[in-house]
């Protein structure tokens, strides 16, 4: 990439950081475009789609939640990692309006931008996943693409009352009874 495209391609992302976390993901592409001094025609050279905008926005946080799952990979309590690594998720989907949608409209279509963040994320929660049935913890029917679309949800439900701080930790408390034997 030459100096100047690469110069466009990090303003992009961090005016595209600033405009999720301020607006939404449902966030103005032509403003992202303006505040990083570029036309819409030079983020979309860059970014075809809002999905690949929105991948390469929340690349940093896809490697913190595969590196996190790496950690607790070898825990002693694999529900109680497995646990952990979902609170993490919902965490990540709670971050910015309109990402919890996104990711649950994005899981199973892979043709989308979005599938290289769930993929990958996919692989590493069913690791987890498959520690904690090892270990008699976990129901065998429990699946990681189910796990993951109650992730999602919470944090949406969350996002719809934003003043409810503890509300995710709540719904996911609750929904995680119902994975134990």
């Amino acid at each position: 990439m030459r100096a100047d495209a690469r110069r466009n391609h990090e303003r992009l992302l961090a005016e595209a950081r600033a405009a999720f976390a301020e607006h939404g993901t449902d966030a103005s592409l032509e403003d992202v475009a303006r505040r990083a001094g570029v036309g819409i025609g030079t983020l979309y050279r860059h970014f075809p789609s809002r999905d690949a905008l929105m991948n390469a926005v929340f690349q940093e946080a896809l490697a913190a939640l595969l590196q996190r799952s790496r950690e607790l990979a070898g825990a002693e309590e694999p529900c109680r990692a497995l646990v952990e690594w979902l609170r993490a998720l919902v965490t990540h989907a709670g971050e910015y309006r309109g990402l919890a949608r996104a990711l649950m409209s994005a899981s199973y279509d892979e043709t989308s931008a979005l599938s290289q963040c769930s993929v990958p994320l996919r692989a590493a929660g069913e690791r987890l996943l498959d520690r904690a049935r090892e270990a008699g913890a976990v129901r065998d029917d429990v699946s990681i693409g189910d796990l993951m679309q109650l992730t999602n949800a919470i944090a949406l439900a969350a996002e719809q009352s934003p003043d409810d701080e503890g509300l995710a930790d709540r719904l996911l408390t609750l929904t995680l009874r119902g994975l134990k034997r």
